[in-house]
């Protein structure tokens, strides 16, 4: 990987985690009311732009903080395959386990970046386990043994957390990996294929 390429990797890492604590500390610091509306709230119309904007505010610092770790963590992981796939990645978990989450949620107002979490823990132990290579392998049983007890704990419910969050962001995790690793199996096959 050319140096470059490495420092826009870690330039988008920084942006996206960086925006996370920039509006996180926005909503605690001057504008409270924000948080609220940028929340998904199950099966209201208004809080459809939760779907983009719950992993980015957070209900206080301690609460940003604990996310922070595992954000750059799984990211760099996820970079480490190019910014177009960490986007898409992210996007798709948070858009599908998002709206999930609006659809079969507790009447509450859901924030912050762990259904996203949960689903980057997904999807990278899903990924390595269709792939069956080494490198996704490695990355797998890493993941595991650093995460799993806190997952398995996050998915207990409790008053105050949204385990539903982290329970569908954990299924979209793992729903967009089999569906990224078919579509790879597809792209090497139509490449085989236009081989002459």
């Amino acid at each position: 990987m050319e140096r470059s390429d490495l420092a826009q990797r870690a330039s988008t890492l920084l942006a996206s985690v960086g925006a996370v604590w920039a509006v996180s500390l926005y909503c605690l610091w001057w504008d409270p009311g924000l948080a609220y509306h940028l929340a998904v709230i199950p099966r209201r119309v208004d809080s459809l732009v939760g779907l983009v904007g719950m992993p980015f505010v957070h209900g206080s610092p301690r609460h940003l903080i604990a996310n922070t770790g595992p954000l750059v963590i799984f990211g760099a992981i996820l970079l480490s395959r190019g910014k177009a796939y960490f986007l898409l990645v992210t996007l798709s978990i948070a858009l599908s386990g998002g709206l999930v989450l609006w659809l079969g949620g507790r009447q509450a107002a859901h924030i912050g970046a762990s259904g996203v979490i949960f689903g980057y823990f997904g999807f990278l132990v899903v990924r390595g386990l269709y792939e069956r290579r080494l490198s996704s392998l490695t990355v797998t049983l890493l993941v595991i043994l650093a995460y799993s007890g806190s997952m398995v704990f996050g998915l207990v419910p409790q008053h105050g957390v949204s385990w539903e969050a982290h329970l569908y962001g954990l299924l979209a995790g793992m729903g967009v990996a089999r569906v990224a690793y078919g579509l790879d199996k597809r792209r090497e096959r139509a490449a085989a294929e236009a081989v002459p």
